[in-house]
């Protein structure tokens, strides 16, 4: 394929290749790389944009401490693994309009012991309504540990987005497994 990269040189799992860790450089790149994309989007026609912070991309990796073992300000404290996304976020409301909704796609836990927590989703959708930026959060969860552990079952990420929407105010929506009789 192509040269792997992500906030710390960690494998997804054994036998899976150990990325590059990204510099600072890297990171500014892949957010102008971004910016170009969502120029292109809104040029395009487009009426709305998800940002995908889920199972194991780029955003979630950073997020999770499982995933991100880094010392400078972009790894370590919650407030500094949440930075990539925050700027992230502000990076694409440059160029994608106020009056256009962006939604941003979460797993709202890693459902691995030592990781990302729906207590961490809670304060960072607070901090998100805050910045009044991002306009839904898209709950799902998983993806970014082979050690999960989740209770697949009809509508079982609804009570996660039901949880995030109480303690934030966020307006949220759940993926994976819905129907409508779980919504009600």
């Amino acid at each position: 394929g192509w040269p792997v990269i992500a906030p710390s040189a960690l494998p997804y799992a054994q036998d899976w290749p150990v990325p590059t860790e990204m510099t600072v450089d890297d990171i500014r790149r892949s957010l102008d790389h971004l910016v170009a994309a969502v120029r292109r989007a809104r040029d395009a026609g487009f009426k709305l944009l998800e940002l995908h912070g889920a199972h194991g991309y780029l955003i979630h990796q950073f997020l999770s401490p499982l995933s991100n073992t880094r010392e400078d300000d972009y790894g370590g404290s919650f407030e500094n693994r949440c930075r990539f996304l925050l700027e992230t976020v502000d990076a694409v409301r440059s160029e994608w309009p106020q009056e256009l909704p962006l939604f941003l796609r979460l797993s709202i836990t890693d459902w691995v012991d030592g990781g990302w927590t729906v207590e961490d989703s809670v304060r960072l959708a607070n901090i998100l309504e805050e910045k009044n930026e991002v306009d839904l959060i898209d709950c799902s969860s998983g993806g970014n540990d082979p050690r999960q552990q989740i209770p697949i079952h009809p509508g079982y990420q609804v009570p996660l987005a039901r949880e995030v929407k109480a303690r934030s105010k966020m307006m949220t929506a759940a993926v994976g497994s819905v129907s409508y009789t779980h919504l009600t």
